[in-house]
């Protein structure tokens, strides 16, 4: 288990500053920062001392080489536009991405479970069929679309909850079920495709004429054989909702890295652009990490070479 740990942080690490190399050279595609800040009556000099003091007009090399030290350091260097810390501004941004990530993937997870063993109990009914086709429906809905929707009907036009904002639960339902639908409609058809494969098995054919309920037989016999399954799908949808979140951040003013990002890509600003790539890198590791050792802990079968 120790070797496996150190192999994946080592893995982990190349991962990253693959991550934050790709983003250093993308980041310097998108345009000149000191291009924005230009005002009238700027002279080239001018122009020149912004530059240096960036250090914009050092070769690439060096510029990637500085980040790269300085990085290690867990220094990101001080944002372009808000002379503040670049990773201080996206650590202060991130507790509400994963607020709203993890509210998201609950929200998923609960309500896909329901669906997904009534859909696979009652297999074949007007229940399996309709929620069948809100599966459907959740996974060929645009999240911007349905964030939308949300907004315009059930804020505007039926007033039971705010459109925007921060810092009450009421704010955190509509951006919830507008990140979390897809996840839920997926989940939903893996429970209900893993629990008709565990359903049909001798045991549980054996179980259920021993009268054991079902409810017993979901949680005893079929949750420790679709856990595998269930903790893999988890661990990528957690990741594709951090990426996600950037559209709904922006949609519903929600202050979290997501519109952080946006105004740093808008603004060119290079130090926070880099710090929340960073940033959600490791995120993304760490739950990739987590997801293979609770591996063990489910189904002791599994070994680490």
């Amino acid at each position: 288990m120790t070797w496996f740990i150190l192999r994946r942080v080592a893995s982990a690490l190349v991962v990253i500053v693959g991550v934050v190399t790709v983003i250093f050279i993308l980041s310097r595609l998108v345009g000149d920062p000191v291009a924005l800040m230009i005002q009238p009556g700027m002279t080239d000099a001018d122009v020149a001392q912004l530059r240096a003091v960036w250090h914009l007009d050092d070769p690439i090399i060096a510029q990637y080489w500085r980040f790269l030290s300085s990085a290690l350091e867990g220094d990101f260097g001080l944002s372009i536009w808000q002379s503040q810390p670049a990773l201080g501004l996206v650590l202060e941004a991130l507790p509400a991405t994963l607020l709203l990530t993890a509210s998201a993937l609950g929200f998923a997870l609960v309500l896909g479970g329901i669906f997904g063993a009534l859909s696979a109990i009652y297999k074949g009914s007007l229940l399996d069929r309709g929620i069948m086709g809100l599966t459907l429906f959740g996974q060929s809905m645009p999240n911007f679309w349905l964030a939308l929707m949300l907004i315009l009907v059930v804020s505007t036009h039926w007033k039971l909850l705010p459109p925007a904002g921060f810092g009450e639960p009421r704010y955190l339902v509509l951006p919830m079920i507008a990140l979390g639908l897809f996840p839920l409609a997926r989940l939903t058809r893996l429970i209900r495709s893993e629990l008709l494969d565990v359903l049909g098995q001798d045991y549980i054919r054996t179980a259920r004429s021993k009268g054991v309920p079902t409810g017993q037989i979901l949680l005893r016999h079929c949750l420790g054989n679709i856990a595998i399954s269930l903790i893999t799908v988890l661990a990528v949808d957690f990741a594709l909702l951090m990426g996600g979140a950037v559209v709904t951040e922006t949609i519903f003013a929600w202050p979290g890295m997501g519109r952080l990002m946006i105004q740093a890509i808008e603004r060119r600003d290079f130090p926070v652009m880099q710090a929340g790539a960073f940033v959600v890198a490791m995120v993304v590791v760490l739950t990739s990490l987590a997801a293979d050792l609770a591996y063990a802990a489910v189904n002791p079968k599994v070994r680490y070479a």
